[in-house]
């Protein structure tokens, strides 16, 4: 989720500075209550939904171990720019996890390729932010031609 559908940085701009430093050590992730309204990246919300309809698509990401407002805030971030209800393309489809290599699956859109055992995974692991797939348009276009 962060970085590549959650805007993790532009909510880093609206944090005290002395929060920040505060969290310096540990990570600016650690800071509780850091991922509720954060905004989106841009063109992620649409990438999904078009996604999900070309795929089996699910969120895979990983919350803060020592941040348990991280899971809960991921979950309703989710229901608020995605949707709640059983129509929607991501209703019980996000997995948080520490280790996405547990996980299965064709490609996996990361913006951290060699984390948390996306380095691992089986599947295709796409790099976002990268000079290859920059942004979510590029990740489509490429997607639209794998389906």
């Amino acid at each position: 989720m962060d970085n590549t559908l959650v805007d993790f940085t532009a909510r880093l701009d609206g944090i005290h500075p002395s929060i920040l430093e505060k969290y310096e050590e540990q990570g600016a992730d650690e800071i509780p209550g850091i991922f509720a309204l954060m905004p989106p990246v841009a063109g992620a919300v649409e990438a999904f939904q078009e996604l999900s309809t070309l795929f089996d698509t699910y969120i895979l990401s990983t919350a803060p171990w020592k941040n348990p407002s991280a899971w809960q805030h991921k979950v309703e971030w989710v229901h608020l720019h995605l949707g709640i209800d059983a129509d929607s393309p991501a209703y019980k489809r996000l997995i948080l996890s520490h280790h996405k290599h547990l996980n299965r699956g064709d490609f996996l859109i990361d913006d951290r390729p060699a984390h948390n055992g996306a380095d691992r995974f089986d599947g295709e692991v796409i790099a976002f932010g990268s000079a290859e797939f920059p942004d979510w348009p590029t990740v489509v276009e490429y997607l639209r031609g794998q389906a």
